[in-house]
């Protein structure tokens, strides 16, 4: 229970979805908290809980049952989302699996890539990434430089990628190349199995500020041959514009992680200061302390209505690109401010590992970059003005 006192919406609070999140929250407590110091040493979830998830209805909820998908929606990704945080479970990189890379397939792929692909996706046999950032290329996605040439039957793709999520693990993976169109018609995205496919390198996972048990790393791609049905959808250079449709949703996934981390962080603060002695009283009994969880926990409240008005705009399919980047860059700059805020209150202590909150601090910094950069998001609401 949220110490935030915050009433779900009539849309968020149907019983299907409580039990659903009930269930997603158990999954996550049970089977992956306890294994958590596992995963940040190896610096990535084992495959197994993959599996596991899939098996448990976890993955690809909203996705067409046609396509062997949950059939739900956007709010049960949330949950997927949301839950995450509330158990305690770091670097799952579910979030990105579901809400982003198998709506790429369902959206834009062509009837057999579904079939194909989606059923897949949705048991775990296939784990998903999305391959954009390059070692030289951040949120300019127009100045990608891997490229795919025609041959024969199929592509021979060339270049690398960095950051990229669920790297480690993925054996499914978008990749964004040049096809050689003009402007915005010169990107186009490949569906990628990577399992046997000569010229697929994997590089190291990458060591992170936060998010140690994420398993984000660099991928090579040397005369590495795809066929022709690996062109997601029907023509090339449609690349950009799928990437640029599809923002509105990733940068809301964002904001929805951000308010998760932030409530989960004050409800650990909360529960510290109430307990925790200093000067023969509690921490909570300063009014410094309580002037301080006042105004974080004024923000979140103000950051959950926020992204839920998103949400709800998004479940009707009128969140525009503007909105989802104010959510994006405001709730996450939000997110440091409050996090830094609450580890002070919890003094030296909040400095070491053994609390949630030093590493809450940590891993949310990544979500001002990430997704397009807070200050690429102000660029983008200019232009709306």
């Amino acid at each position: 229970m949220s110490a935030l006192n915050f009433k779900n919406p009539d849309w968020y609070d149907e019983e299907d979805i409580n039990i659903f999140r009930e269930a997603v929250y158990g999954f996550y407590k049970n089977e992956m908290a306890p294994h958590g110091e596992k995963f940040r040493k190896n610096k990535m979830v084992d495959r197994e809980y993959w599996n596991k998830a899939g098996a448990m209805g976890l993955l690809n909820c909203g996705i067409s049952e046609a396509y062997g998908g949950g059939g739900g929606d956007y709010r049960h990704e949330m949950i997927i989302m949301e839950e995450l945080e509330r158990a305690g479970v770091e670097g799952f990189g579910l979030s990105l699996h579901n809400a982003i890379v198998s709506p790429y397939v369902e959206h834009y792929g062509t009837e057999e890539q579904k079939l194909a692909l989606l059923p897949r996706l949705t048991s775990g046999e296939l784990v998903g990434a999305i391959a954009m950032t390059e070692p030289g290329t951040g949120s300019d996605l127009q100045g990608i430089k891997t490229n795919a040439k025609k041959s024969g039957n199929g592509w021979i793709i060339n270049g690398s990628k960095t950051f990229i999520t669920n790297g480690g693990t993925a054996n499914f993976i978008l990749v964004v190349a040049d096809t050689g169109g003009e402007g915005k018609h010169a990107k186009s995205i490949f569906c990628v199995e990577t399992d046997g496919l000569e010229g697929f390198k994997r590089g190291k996972v990458l060591d992170k500020a936060g998010m140690p048990a994420q398993d984000t790393a660099e991928l090579f791609f040397e005369d590495m041959f795809v066929p022709a049905e690996a062109l997601l959808g029907t023509d090339t250079g449609m690349g950009f514009i799928q990437l640029m449709q599809q923002l509105p949703q990733e940068r809301l996934n964002i904001a929805v992680q951000a308010v998760a981390r932030m409530e989960a962080g004050y409800n650990h603060t909360l529960e510290y200061v109430k307990e925790r002695q200093a000067f023969g009283k509690s921490i909570l009994s300063f009014q410094n302390t309580q002037f301080e969880l006042a105004e974080i926990k004024t923000i979140i409240t103000i950051a959950k209505s926020f992204t839920y008005d998103c949400a709800a705009k998004h479940l009707k399919g009128e969140l525009d690109t503007s909105t989802a980047s104010m959510a994006k860059y405001w709730v996450t700059d939000k997110q440091s401010e409050v996090l830094d805020r609450m580890l002070q209150l919890f003094g030296g202590y909040g400095y070491m590992d053994e609390y949630p909150i030093s590493r809450m601090w940590r891993d949310a910094r990544v979500e001002r970059i990430y997704g397009g950069t807070n200050e690429i998001m102000k660029v983008v609401i200019a232009k709306g003005l």
